[in-house]
């Protein structure tokens, strides 16, 4: 009886594995589409899931889908799933958008620059290094140069490009390695760490640990079919000397790094690089040096670049040198340049296998006519430099993250956002002191307000939204990953900072001064006042029960992501923040009308959006009644009789007897300037009088307070 059954078993279980592998007809058409020229397409294979592609009986490529190969989020916390063609020579047939939730297509800028971006793809091969133009200043559409070619980036959607990017080249890496001829790796190597001994420049050469190639004026006018006198700008070689001469350098090996750059310059540039990275030095000199005036520091080699294995290794320029690290080799000649590369990328980098340089010389016979010719540039380095490890190559091999790099380009933007949290936290922090300048408080106030909006909001696009908060359950329902969060380095550091803040001073912190479209309420706020406009107090009755809409409408939006997280992007549409603060506004009318309306509602009430509707503050609120502190000082006056600071406060975050609400307070710290104004407060004036009058009457104070 028991073999009967296990055979049935196995008869169930084979079948199940054939329909799932069986090719659908829609399927079928989709990949017809990425190979117009097909014959026939196969089912997906049971041991590797792509699908043969045939046109007759000649195999011309493979289709796969991309989360089969690479499971990389994207920006809304979850896979974006393409379709993708490659031939059998690795290159790109074509790519479809299967499934994806990326809130800036699907609710703003619209899928068309999506489309428009993998459109790119299709002809481009994985022989190619692919850059993302994040900044559209260098170039301007697609171009190439040699082995590199840059792609036009989308406009508020870098990070997402860039995860498309990364899943792009990973799966079909992994696809052309395992089906394709000539994409095989070679035995994995690595530095031996045991490997030195003191050595001079020439002795590095003349051994193998630096690579040396020269170039002459002959050989570069053989490749050209011209003689250089045809080209007007051509730079001259001096007589007797080498049109280029390069050398180039395997640093993360001690025999070459410790030599080059001397132990503490060494041991300074591996922790900065860390373990996972791998660094090429290359050094020129001669006529036409590898890097040309014009290169951008940090940035990929605008005249270099390298392949191996058929695969373009990606260079990308450390900019060390300007840290106090330099090559001191006993008897090194000058050089022209002199550039540290981290090498590798999705293709990886093999130092101890064979690989080579390619050497772009590029000269203007005039202003219309511009020839090209590329030289290969033989990489190898003497054997016992390097060990074979048994399954992967060990330092330097893994890819580096996506969100390194992305975390190198905005340097700049991390380092004035961190400059910016670390006054605001030192004003907090000493809060009581400096609010006895009540002119210095304010106009600190509107400074960073103006901060917040066009730099943190317009420009780094730092608006925190409630998909942040869903995203982060999402994560921790489908196992929790930190990159996809690292992804964007602004919105990566508010969050941090915004979570230590609500345990110190609760909610108001971001709401009041980090949040770009609160600042825009604020402005809204401020002119309406200044226009004349009448403002409206909302009643207490009903102020009370407005504030708690938000409340709802957080587990309305949380909830509906555990259904269907399209559905809960297409919801929180109930923020304003994409519209006004990402896509400035220029966006489909309705959303438009929409974002319009709620900060010309603060025009006449103070912040109207944040206080009633915003589902990010709620949330923010509830986890701010864990601060371990209650930084807004209050008196025995305070609300009994006294109702000054209640009064003053735009947001009505202070309650009748004198208590501040802190799920509502934006921290303006208006309260805590009257406090501490000998003028304003009932209770310093009282005081003041009581100095001057040793006995007071019970009425003085309530005329006082009359008079406030």
């Amino acid at each position: 009886m028991a073999r009967p059954l296990a055979r049935l078993l196995v008869l169930f279980l084979a079948f199940a594995g054939f329909a799932h592998a069986e090719l659908t007809p829609e399927r079928r058409i989709q990949i017809q589409a990425l190979f117009p020229q097909a014959t026939s397409i196969e089912n997906k294979l049971p041991d590797f899931p792509v699908y043969p592609v045939y046109q007759v009986t000649e195999l011309i490529g493979y289709a796969y889908e991309s989360v089969d190969f690479s499971n990389l989020q994207g920006f809304a916390g979850k896979p974006i799933r393409m379709l993708i063609g490659l031939d059998t020579r690795g290159r790109f047939t074509g790519v479809r958008i299967l499934d994806h939730h990326e809130p800036v297509f699907l609710h703003g800028l619209g899928e068309e620059p999506l489309f428009d971006f993998v459109n790119q793809y299709p002809g481009h091969s994985l022989r190619q290094q692919i850059i993302i133009d994040t900044t559209n200043s260098r170039h301007s559409g697609k171009t190439s140069d040699g082995d590199v070619v840059h792609f036009d980036g989308v406009s508020k959607a870098t990070v997402s490009v860039l995860i498309i990017n990364d899943t792009m080249l990973s799966s079909a890496l992994k696809v052309a390695r395992a089906k394709l001829e000539g994409f095989t790796q070679a035995a994995p190597t690595r530095a031996r760490s045991d490997f030195y001994e003191s050595l001079s420049w020439p002795e590095l050469v003349d051994r193998g640990y630096i690579g040396h190639w020269r170039l002459s004026t002959a050989a570069v006018e053989d490749s050209l079919g011209r003689t250089l006198g045809d080209y007007p700008d051509a730079p001259e070689a001096e007589p007797g000397k080498p049109f280029t001469e390069l050398y180039f350098a395997y640093i993360n090996s001690p025999m070459v790094g410790r030599n080059l750059l001397g132990d503490k310059g060494y041991r300074q540039l591996m922790e900065k690089t860390g373990d996972d990275s791998q660094v090429l030095a290359v050094m020129s000199r001669g006529a036409y040096p590898h890097l040309g005036p014009d290169f951008v520091p940090a940035s990929t080699p605008d005249r270099l670049g390298m392949v191996q294995n058929n695969l373009s290794v990606e260079m990308r320029d450390l900019n060390m040198f300007d840290t106090g690290i330099r090559l001191q080799a006993r008897g090194m000649p000058a050089f022209d340049r002199q550039s540290l590369f981290r090498v590798g990328g999705n293709a990886g980098y093999n130092p101890g296998a064979p690989a080579e340089m390619k050497l772009t010389v590029e000269l203007a016979r005039n202003h219309l006519l511009v020839d090209k010719t590329t030289l290969e540039v033989p990489v190898a380095f003497a054997g016992e430099l390097f060990e074979t490890v048994d399954v992967s190559p060990g330092p330097g091999s893994r890819q580096q993250p996506i969100w390194v790099s992305l975390w190198q380009q905005r340097w700049w933007q991390i380092s004035l956002l961190v400059a910016g949290l670390t006054i605001l936290t030192v004003f907090f922090a000493r809060q009581r002191t400096l609010s006895r300048y009540p002119k210095a408080v304010h106009r600190f106030r509107w400074g960073f307000l103006f901060f917040t909006l066009f730099f943190i909001g317009f420009y780094a696009q730092g608006q925190l939204s409630v998909v942040n908060i869903y995203t982060l359950l999402l994560a921790l329902w489908d196992g929790f990953s930190l990159d996809v969060f690292l992804l964007d380095p602004i919105i990566f550091i508010l969050w941090g900072y915004t979570f230590v803040t609500l345990f110190i001073w609760g909610r108001g912190l971001f709401c009041g001064w980090l949040c770009p479209f609160g600042a825009l309420q604020e402005m809204a706020s401020w002119l309406g006042q200044k226009l004349g406009v009448r403002q409206i107090r909302v009643p207490e009755r009903w102020h009370r029960k407005l504030i708690l809409l938000k409340y709802p409408i957080l587990l309305g939006l949380v909830g509906t992501a555990f259904y269907s997280l399209t559905l809960a992007e297409q919801l929180a549409e109930v923020e304003p923040f994409k519209t006004s603060i990402t896509l400035l506004f220029v966006r489909y009318w309705p959303f438009v009308a929409y974002a319009i309306a709620l900060v010309a509602a603060s025009l006449f009430i103070h912040k109207f959006y944040c206080r009633y509707l915003c589902p990010l503050g709620a949330g923010l609120a509830a986890l701010g009644r864990f601060r371990l502190f209650s930084w807004l000082d209050r008196v025995e006056l305070c609300g009994n009789p006294c109702q000054h600071c209640k009064n003053e406060c735009g947001i009505n975050a202070i309650r009748k007897d004198g208590r501040v609400d802190y799920d509502e307070c934006i921290q303006c710290l208006e309260c805590v300037v009257i406090l501490q104004d000998s003028q304003q407060c009932v209770d310093k004036r009282l005081k003041a009088k009581r100095k001057k009058q040793p006995e007071i009457l019970a009425t003085d104070a309530i005329d006082i307070i009359e008079v406030t």
